[in-house]
């Protein structure tokens, strides 16, 4: 049973654009009746439109001709008001539709990210974090300024053209059947055109989340790149992505700006047939001039909604590669809900067993083999082991971080599998390694091990957690604002800060993986006092690389390839000369393990 299924590497862009498009329009259709509201608009601008040129044809039959400045001055005034009130409709729809664009898309920037908390942190081992960034950023962005404004154009082009379609034909069809022989040709270009453009932005897309994941590490990375003069190669690695990006984006946008000089010459061969057929028409007296100068005026009119719809394809192009993208992780499994009998754990013993536990990240490849343990409550066990082999993995198939592929994990009899997730992990205490601080006041960070507790708690928790002293020499104290990774602190003070926060939570178990290793011999001697106090009366799990740090565990397991090879107290393990006798001596030795 695993958490879902594991996702190697990068996503891969999706490729039905269409379905991309059906999952868009759901996020649209709370503010149907605005959308009503802004097509009436659209509608009634494009009738506007429409007017115009008919009426242009009309002073020329009936006021130029016969000299009518009368008829002619009140023909173009009703032409001035009928532009003006289009111009009004425009604006008007452009601004409803903005308000309903941007609803739309913060609703679906939530679903982006409350579904990203839902996802197992298997997902996140497997898909860098700049990565999903750039779903929540550029492929957002990308939605946003196709729908904010081209589904009006969209929706105003293709009523626009058949309008013009429809009052070609009313005027007269032999000039209307004539100009439909260019179109087929503009749709064809259109058509090939677009095939390209999608391809190109698609690729675009990727290849900017990419981008955004070198940016992110190389930014969070930038301490390690200096110290250890890796700039140059940073940099280097930049500029490939950077490259690669250029290159995509010339291609995309390359096919999207070869359409307008098509259409322009499409354009002009329209007229030059309107004018040779309607000049023929006029010379048998089947058609006026003016109708001959409204068909023109009609074509000229055609061209500009089928360049807007080709144009606005080019950008719905990238905005459904974003769309395909989001929706990727909207529809990716996320953790495996608690099932409907799920029990609370109430009150925590602290007997832990682990009977017959095997587990891998990938299929085939076990990292836990077929382990039993067995911790009473209260009791202390220290995991030690060799680097990769599997004392973290127990600490993230405990919290159930991740699911076992076989056998039990149980606290106080209870198979963790059957036990929400939400109070499991809230039975636990855990300090990482890898420490991570919020960008937020010092007395918050702490609070988020337990977000109901009071000032006076908090403090209470930072003095066993032996923090008081050097929060309290901040410049705000515990209002101190950190900084982004808080790096206004050193490393073993953060550490502190998260020692802080799990005293807080007052769990059931306690976990410490490697959480002193970032604290000096000395800082370590001096809590000691205050972790004994925080592990009293507690189950505690502890990973430490120093191995003289575990001399008081209650049961030492000595983790050999995802097997426990050794077991028992400091001294009896050490009386055997076995190999968690190699591992104690090697550190002072300085041997390779």
């Amino acid at each position: 049973m695993r958490s879902g299924p594991a996702r190697p590497g990068r996503f891969e862009s999706a490729h039905d654009p269409r379905r991309a498009l059906s999952r868009l329009l759901p996020y649209l259709k709370p503010m149907a009746s605005r959308l009503v509201v802004v097509f009436a608009l659209i509608i009634a601008s494009t009738l506007s439109g429409l007017a115009g040129p008919w009426l242009m044809g009309k002073a020329l039959d009936l006021f130029i001709r016969t000299g009518d400045l009368a008829g002619l001055g009140s023909i173009s005034l009703s032409m001035l008001a009928i532009f003006l009130a289009a111009n009004a409709f425009d604006l008007v729809s452009g601004w409803i539709m903005a308000g309903v664009s941007q609803k739309a898309l913060r609703n679906l920037r939530n679903d982006l990210f409350d579904h990203l908390h839902e996802m197992p942190i298997r997902f996140f081992d497997a898909n860098p974090a700049g990565e999903l960034m750039s779903r929540l950023t550029n492929d957002i962005d990308a939605v946003n300024q196709a729908v904010s404004q081209n589904i009006i154009t969209l929706f105003g082009s293709v009523l626009g053209m058949a309008g013009i379609l429809a009052a070609m034909f009313a005027l007269n069809a032999w000039l209307a059947l004539a100009s439909l022989a260019v179109m087929p040709l503009m749709f064809w270009f259109a058509k090939f055109v677009s095939t390209y453009t999608r391809k190109g932005f698609r690729e675009l897309q990727k290849r900017l989340g990419t981008l955004n994941g070198v940016m992110e590490e190389a930014i969070s990375g930038q301490r390690i790149s200096t110290a250890f003069g890796k700039r140059g190669a940073a940099t280097d690695a930049f500029r490939m992505h950077n490259r690669e990006v250029y290159e995509a984006a010339v291609y995309a946008n390359t096919y999207a700006m070869l359409l307008m000089p098509l259409t322009n010459q499409l354009g002009n061969l329209f007229v030059i047939v309107v004018a040779g057929v309607g000049g023929f028409l006029a010379l048998r007296g089947i058609v006026t001039a003016g109708i001959i100068l409204t068909f023109i005026s009609y074509g000229r009119n055609f061209v500009s909604p089928l360049r807007q719809i080709a144009n606005v394809y080019n950008a719905l192009q990238g905005a459904l590669a974003g769309a395909e993208r989001v929706f990727e992780i909207i529809d990716s499994d996320p953790e495996i809900a608690d099932p409907e009998d799920a029990a609370a754990l109430g009150a925590v013993g602290g007997h832990v067993t682990f009977d017959r536990v095997s587990f891998g990240y990938e299929t085939g490849r076990p990292v836990i083999r077929d382990m039993s343990l067995d911790a009473k409550p209260g009791e202390t066990v220290a995991l030690v082991g060799p680097t990769g082999a599997g004392k973290t993995t127990i600490v993230n198939l405990l919290s159930r971080f991740y699911e076992i592929d076989s056998g039990a994990i149980t606290i106080d009899g209870v198979d963790v599998r059957h036990v929400r997730r939400e109070e499991l992990r809230k039975a636990l205490g855990i300090v990482l390694q890898d420490t991570f601080l919020f960008q937020a006041s010092v007395i918050e960070n702490i609070r988020y091990g337990r977000i109901d507790a009071s000032d006076g708690e908090v403090m209470e928790a930072a003095v066993v957690a032996d923090a008081d002293h050097f929060i309290r020499q901040l410049p705000q104290g515990y209002g101190t604002i950190l900084s982004e990774r808080a790096t206004n602190l050193s490393q073993g003070q953060r550490q502190l800060i998260a020692i802080a926060r799990a005293v807080l939570s007052d769990p059931g178990i306690l976990i410490l993986d490697e959480a002193t290793a970032s604290i000096d011999t000395r800082t370590e001697r001096h809590i000691q006092a205050s972790l004994l106090r925080l592990m009293k009366g507690r189950t505690s799990f502890v990973i430490a690389h120093r191995l003289s740090t575990i001399r008081d565990a209650d049961r030492i397991l000595v983790i050999r390839d995802g097997e426990i090879c050794e077991r028992g107290s400091y001294d009896e393990l050490m009386a055997a000369k076995g190999f968690f006798h190699h591992l104690y001596m090697s550190q002072f030795k300085g041997e390779e393990i």
